[in-house]
């Protein structure tokens, strides 16, 4: 701490110290980005005063050009987590456990040095949607499929100290921070005195950033990056570039947040924003509800940044009372705020590196598609790109009614677009309108709600929109990610067949984040992102090739042609309903309900110190990569044959799927030749504390295209030495038999998409020693280096399309762990077989000295575990 900068705030909250940012700026905490002043904040208070200072000085130095190579020191004050990240987290903790033991050290005393708190919504599917029971059903069935690893959760929340779950049933992790978790502002203990201090977290999700909307500091981490804060290894980082958006009037008549949040995609995407933080910022914002707000702020991941961030304003304070918050906690929010400079103001111009303007009075309904977030589209642009997508299925028979342009899934999904009860209050006026003109969607089309909150049965039925919503096919089929995350469940029949039989290529209209091919389904490689209502207008029509604002959607029972323009609500509608919806008390009494689950309570788990591994799990496995390190330092250098050649945007999906285990994978015949069900083997999430069966899902998506041998199926690969294709997981196996290195070579943007630690974890049990990328996406670099692999961005002339690499080339990489700096020029050799050398200087994507920490220690599980059993001893 620096103690010139503390001052004292009074208030119906009592007495509080807190950090004088306004002296501590020197006069520049004006120019000063909000998200820059709650991490000056947070850097005056690192107990150490140099490293105080030294942070200080270098986010006062940023303003001189909005951009730095300092780095900074960052102390969340929690950290948030969901079930099929935690899961994997949680087996590393036993297993660290385990190792601990072994080693002669205390395992008790491993424990979280901050806390943790963790949602179960990544893992229920719609198994059934569009009847009455289909929430009792859908989570009855998770518990039966899920119910080892929530045992194993349950056991860390009884045995883990600071570890906290939210059972399934009570949301999605993003809506409970919202709604439950985000305090603004927290107060400490510190030396006997209280002190006021932002609320700041990271999490192990992408979409972390969502809770910025409130002015909470927080973006995703990897899981891996997770486990280092959660025991105490301290989070580093440049001092972040900020681009600056500028909102200007206000959302005119049919623009919802959603179509805002497409447009800032875009905007963003074309900017080539790449791990920058986003703030929002001029007059426009004060037009945005907390809950419009939240839109944007949650879809940082896809305009590529660190965080979306809203200053703290009266319409914070508004959702924080529209959820149930205490007066006293927020008069010392808006007390706090504006004492140290946290408080929106309209009209301010702090610095950025870059900004753009919007003008909301500009913006109509959009959507984004087919297959990435930031392709935006007018809707009068969709069918002249859906056309040649679905084209080419045989002709429909007598009988048939399934379209080739069929939309097989319409879903309203995704914390994205129903933490905003706006949203969910314009989709159920413009499902009462359909319904009492006749309108219901085909029999094809496989429809459901998911929120993310169990508040909204009880706001949208006092609405009386809950009913005409159900009518319509969109009835509640689970609290939790589910399509969204790729759990739709199964295709209707109807569309199943027609598949088979005829070749149809369906498509799917959700309101949730991404659309990669085969994200939501892996038969689907076709998905439009929409708003709520809109998704209900494409359910109505079933087909992908329409322009949803001109053509029709249905006939009445009138017979006449029903238009998106006769089911609209306006502003004033929407307003009106929303007010009538909200009941303060809510969110408290549905998430009480939810908590109380019987399933939940009644299911038993152990309560040993040392989790007791069973060996016949298909669900539990203790991971080898959780030991100590390597026993001796790496070689300065070394040779690799590229065990996978890969293009642009390869995501983390690609990487390692999140979606259903077909039976014929090499994942799924594993688990029934170790007695799983070949009729349930669930999806790739809830196994993702199997190390086996996840080796064996990496790189399996059937879009990937290995240009080491472009014709082999996905997730095949060349295994040099005999010129076979195997698995890949096999052909790595075989290269570390035969004490042979591999590397992976890839394009722009790798690992883009979710913060998904098995996408790293998996690269490691290949055993590759560094990924070769042209660049890479922020949480996938940083989950690699938390698994000791070597991220090179390659120079722009080195694309694997033009190096051509063929199986035998081999490639010569120049890094000596022990001389590694951040951002080091790293000498590549690529040696063909022809005895031709070509040679260029990568950059070592290494950000801070703790980055290289992390490699010479040979990633975060041995650096935890050398520190643990030196504090048990």
């Amino acid at each position: 701490m620096v103690q010139p900068f503390t001052s004292t705030l009074n208030g119906p909250f009592g007495t509080l110290q807190h950090v004088d940012l306004r002296a501590a700026a020197e006069g520049a905490l004006e120019r000063m980005p909000w998200c820059h002043r709650v991490l000056l904040e947070n850097v005056l208070r690192q107990p150490d005063a140099a490293v105080a200072e030294a942070g200080r000085q270098a986010l006062l130095g940023w303003l001189d050009s909005g951009r730095s190579e300092a780095e900074i020191p960052y102390a969340p004050s929690r950290i948030l987590m969901h079930d099929t990240t935690c899961g994997p987290a949680l087996v590393d903790i036993a297993a660290m456990r385990d190792a601990l033991a072994e080693a002669g050290g205390d395992p008790v005393r491993l424990n979280p040095a901050c806390p943790v708190a963790t949602s179960t919504d990544h893992s229920v599917a719609v198994d059934v949607s569009a009847r009455p029971d289909a929430l009792r059903h859908n989570m009855t069935r998770e518990m039966e499929r899920n119910a080892e690893r929530y045992r194993f959760m349950k056991w860390a929340a009884n045995t883990v100290r600071g570890f906290r779950v939210f059972p399934p049933g009570t949301g999605i992790m993003h809506t409970i921070n919202m709604e439950r978790l985000a305090t603004v502002v927290a107060v400490e203990e510190r030396d006997g005195e209280r002190w006021a201090v932002p609320d700041t977290l990271v999490g192990t999700d992408s979409h972390t950033p969502m809770i910025n909307s409130l002015g909470v500091l927080g973006w995703g981490v990897g899981g891996i990056e997770a486990e280092a804060v959660m025991f105490g290894v301290p989070l580093a980082l440049r001092v972040p570039e900020v681009i600056g958006v500028r909102l200007d009037g206000r959302l005119g008549e049919g623009a919802l947040a959603t179509d805002l949040a497409l447009v800032v995609t875009e905007r963003l995407r074309k900017l080539g924003v790449a791990g920058e933080f986003v703030e929002f910022f001029g007059p426009g914002v004060a037009s945005l509800s907390a809950g419009e707000r939240s839109v944007l702020a949650n879809m940082a991941p896809e305009y590529g940044a660190s965080t979306g961030f809203f200053a703290i304003d009266q319409r914070t304070l508004a959702y924080l009372r529209d959820t149930g918050r205490d007066e006293t906690q927020l008069a010392l929010i808006e007390a706090y705020a504006k004492a140290i400079g946290l408080w929106f103001e309209p009209e301010a111009t702090p610095r950025y590196t870059e900004t753009i303007a919007i003008d909301l009075s500009t913006l109509r309904p959009t959507l984004a598609g087919p297959r990435r977030p930031h392709d935006r589209l007018e809707p009068a642009q969709v069918p002249a790109v859906m056309a040649p997508l679905v084209a080419g299925a045989a002709p429909a028979g007598e009988g048939d009614e399934v379209p080739e342009d069929a939309v097989a899934i319409a879903a309203i999904t995704s914390c994205t677009n129903t933490t905003d009860l706006g949203l969910l209050v314009a989709a159920g006026l413009l499902a009462r309108k359909a319904r009492r003109l006749g309108l219901r969607p085909p029999a094809w089309v496989k429809t459901s709600l998911t929120p993310g909150s169990p508040a909204t049965a009880r706001r949208l039925a006092r609405a009386g929109l809950l009913e005409d919503l159900e009518a319509l096919g969109f009835g509640i089929a689970a609290y939790g990610c589910a399509t969204c995350i790729g759990n739709p469940g199964p295709l209707l029949p109807v569309v199943a067949d027609a598949m088979e039989r005829r070749g149809i290529k369906p498509v799917v209209v959700l309101s949730g984040n991404r659309n990669f091919p085969g994200r939501v389904h892996p038969q689907l490689t076709s998905a439009l992102l929409a708003s709520p209502p809109l998704v209900i207008a494409w359910a109505l029509s079933g087909r992908a090739v329409l322009d949803v604002t001109r053509d029709p959607l249905g006939i009445g029972s009138d017979g006449r042609a029903v238009r998106l323009a006769d089911l609209w609500p306006g502003s004033e509608e929407i307003e009106a309903a929303l007010a009538a919806a909200i009941d303060p008390d809510d969110v408290a009494i549905s998430y009480a309900e939810a908590e109380a689950s019987p399933l939940w309570r009644e299911l038993p788990a152990p309560e040993t110190q040392r989790f007791p591994w069973d060996p016949d799990s298909t669900y539990l496995r203790r991971p080898p990569f959780v030991n100590f390190g390597p026993q001796q330092a790496p070689a300065p250098s070394f040779t690799a044959h590229p065990l996978l050649v890969l293009g642009d945007d390869i995501t983390t999906d690609h990487i390692s799927p999140a979606s259903a285990i077909p039976v014929a994978s090499d994942a799924g015949r594993h688990l029934i030749a170790r007695g799983a069900d070949p009729q349930d083997l669930n999806v790739y999430a809830s196994r993702r504390g199997n190390w086996e069966v996840m080796l064996r899902g990496v790189f399996t998506n059937k879009t990937i295209v290995n240009q080491l041998c472009p014709e082999a199926k996905p997730g095949q690969t060349v295994f040099v030495p005999t010129g076979e294709r195997l698995p890949v997981w096999v052909a790595a196996e075989r290269y570390a038999q035969a004490g042979l290195s591999t590397v992976l070579v890839a394009g722009e943007r790798y690992g883009t998409g979710s913060s998904r630690d098995w996408a790293a974890k998996g690269t490691h049990l290949l055993g590759v020693r560094a990924v070769l990328a042209l660049s890479f996406e922020r949480i996938h670099r940083s989950n690699l280096v938390g698994m000791g692999i070597l991220p090179l961005r390659l120079p722009p002339d080195w694309r694997p399309e033009v190096l051509k690499i063929a199986p035998g080339d081999r490639l010569e990489v120049h890094a000596d762990p022990a001389t590694l700096v951040p951002r080091a020029s790293i000498r590549v050799a690529l040696r063909r077989t022809s005895g031709a050398t070509e040679e260029c200087e990568a950059t070592a994507l290494l950000e801070t000295e703790l980055d290289v920490a992390l490699i010479q220690a040979g990633g975060v599980i041995p650096m935890i575990l050398r520190r643990a059993l030196m504090a048990s001893k």
